[in-house]
């Protein structure tokens, strides 16, 4: 196999504390936020061209962008969760549906999906923000969810290391059980719909078998730290896990094998833990870190 190599393409600074939080946009622009809840808007070919759409007082861990309506759904600690008109730059709905942290935000269809510091997995209703439903499995925090469109399923990782499975039709729950020894921060459904893949505070990296009802199937000890996120390339080829450990680590699916590690020492990489990750496109990664900066690693011969 062809070595993978990593230029250090560009870094975007301006935020003034940490980095929890990173969206990918449409037509070359992407979003962040973190712990001073700046939620800037960004532009993948020009560092210097940071845009604020909007400053909360509390910290974001979460944004999620509703393509097709240009809408951007913010999750302030402790304040709940905004809508955000892109193009206006107005908040056209909030909600104060929990006062704890909100950890993850995802959209299917008309549904608002949060996972909070309490707990509950509240699902609300888009544009309004109306809840419909709350599930609480857990008196630990609810840190990740995954949709499985095909099954109409839900995964939801949580700090008291386990993951569970709910039925989007009725919201029943149809698996629970232990996957890590520490909390799962991150949780992803492989492009094959095959796999859903957990990354934990254990720093191991782990692959449940769908189909086989959620058997383990890998279990790879990833990081030295943490494992924060875990984000597929669009093909879902490849995909990225990012840690506390300062480093990013490039995995190619068909059989978990590590082929690229982006680190301080070896490429400049980020000084503190690295929080999200997206693609930007085949050949290039987005990456937040605690040191206050996003950086874009071009890849070739991947």
């Amino acid at each position: 196999m062809t070595k993978v190599e990593v230029e250090k393409k560009a870094v975007y600074k301006g935020h003034k504390d940490c980095i929890y939080a990173l969206e990918k946009g449409v037509n070359g622009s992407f979003f962040s936020s973190g712990a001073d809840g700046l939620v800037v808007r960004w532009n993948l070919e020009r560092p210097d061209l940071g845009e604020l759409l909007v400053k909360v007082p509390n910290s974001v861990y979460a944004l999620e962008l509703v393509p097709d309506n240009d809408l951007l759904l913010v999750g302030q600690n402790y304040a709940g969760v905004h809508l955000i008109d892109l193009k206006s730059k107005r908040e056209l709905f909030s909600a104060a549906v929990t006062r704890a942290a909100i950890f993850d935000i995802q959209v299917y269809d008309h549904w608002v999906f949060l996972a909070t510091g309490d707990g509950e997995v509240i699902i609300l209703t888009l544009p309004d923000l109306k809840t419909i439903h709350k599930i609480r499995l857990s008196d630990k925090s609810a840190r990740a969810i995954a949709i499985h469109a095909e099954r109409q399923e839900i995964a939801v990782g949580y700090s008291d290391n386990a993951i569970r499975i709910i039925s989007m039709r009725d919201f029943s729950l149809l698996h629970s059980f232990a996957a890590h020894t520490n909390s799962v921060f991150s949780l992803q459904y492989s492009a094959d719909n095959r796999s859903l893949l957990s990354g934990s505070r254990d720093a191991h990296l782990k692959v449940w078998d769908v189909a086989n009802g959620y058997q383990q199937a890998q279990s790879v000890v990833a990081h030295m730290y943490a494992i924060n996120h875990i984000a597929f390339r669009e093909d879902g080829a490849y995909f990225a896990t990012c840690s506390m450990d300062k480093s990013i680590k490039v995995w190619r699916y068909e059989d978990f094998r590590l082929v690229k590690v982006i680190d301080k020492a070896r490429h400049a990489g980020h000084g503190t833990s690295v929080n999200k990750l997206f693609w930007g496109d085949p050949n290039q990664l987005i990456s937040a870190s605690d040191d206050r900066m996003i950086s874009i690693w071009n890849l070739k011969n991947l």
